[in-house]
């Protein structure tokens, strides 16, 4: 069984600012700060070089890169160039896109997603084809490369990332049908039992990182009040009626010595050992880390 590593995926902060929120993340217990990959957003890589400066300890990632933004030997060379500028710190997380409005700011054309993924495959390949030894130059620092994540909820992209990724990441998101791209459903624990099932039959032994993207972290006494007020938010059709929103495995709710229960949960029930939320919970979240240390220490 992994150790717990926590991740927090920064979408909001001011550029002027991300010195400082960089040591912060830090000083509260987190192991990976993520950085994501959307126009409109500041650069990944830039934010992360500048964290790979103010910080010592923390992994540094994308969660995750577009690839259809990317050719890959650029991608090569950005990678490479921040796992030196950080010291061997750096893990790559890269994904098929889904954001078809970007894609159409971009002037990149939008492409039915099994071509998407069959890209994603051979950037991949290319990606491992120039990072190895004697590659190209400059080099990484991690051999034979940096860690992969690959993240998502659909059977290809899952399969590709039980194949060939270092974390699976788990996102729980669905698309939902006749809605505008962007509006997602979330899976509940049967449907999420069934994908990490079908990452285990097909990772076929190979040892792998299990991630969880975290919604959102609410640190609360009253578990019923809170669920009704984000259902209510949310509105019908985001989240399954088979199950108490508290059990959703892609929510935490409660105080924090129940949420670090709950995770410690999770973990067995799910194999999640690298938990990640989006920067508004990242106080939230930091509240329970040490928690779940001590706990870890009991083992």
């Amino acid at each position: 069984m992994r150790r717990f590593r926590f991740g927090t995926n920064m979408l909001t902060e001011e550029p002027g600012d991300w010195a400082d929120v960089c040591r912060t993340v830090e000083e509260q217990g987190f192991d990976v700060l993520l950085a994501a990959d959307h126009l409109g957003a500041a650069s990944p890589f830039v934010r992360l070089a500048t964290a790979a400066a103010t910080t010592s300890r923390l992994r540094l990632g994308t969660y995750v890169l577009n690839n259809e933004f990317w050719n890959p030997a650029l991608l090569a060379r950005e990678v490479a160039t921040l796992d030196q500028v950080s010291g061997g710190r750096f893990e790559l997380g890269l994904g098929s896109g889904h954001m078809k409005s970007e894609f159409d700011d971009a002037g990149i054309p939008w492409l039915p997603h099994a071509e998407r993924t069959a890209n994603l495959a051979a950037s991949l390949d290319e990606l491992d084809r120039r990072l190895a030894e004697g590659g190209q130059e400059p080099q990484p620092v991690q051999r034979p490369r940096p860690p992969l994540l690959i993240g998502g909820h659909g059977p290809a992209t899952l399969t590709m990332a039980a194949e060939r990724a270092d974390t699976v990441g788990f996102s729980g998101l669905t698309q939902r049908r006749r809605r505008r791209l962007g509006e997602f459903s979330v899976a509940d624990s049967a449907e999420t039992l069934r994908r990490v099932e079908l990452v285990r039959e097909r990772a076929a032994g190979r040892g792998y990182e299990s991630s969880v993207l975290i919604q959102m972290v609410a640190v609360t006494d009253d578990v019923e009040a809170t669920a009704a007020r984000i259902l209510e938010q949310a509105g019908p059709g985001t989240f399954s009626e088979e199950e108490p929103l508290w059990e959703n495995p892609y929510l935490l709710m409660g105080t924090p010595q129940g949420i670090a229960d709950t995770l410690l949960e999770r973990r067995d029930r799910y194999g999640f050992s690298h938990v990640v939320t989006q920067a508004p919970y990242r106080d939230a979240l930091a509240e329970v880390i040490p928690l779940v240390r001590a706990a870890e220490g009991d083992v």
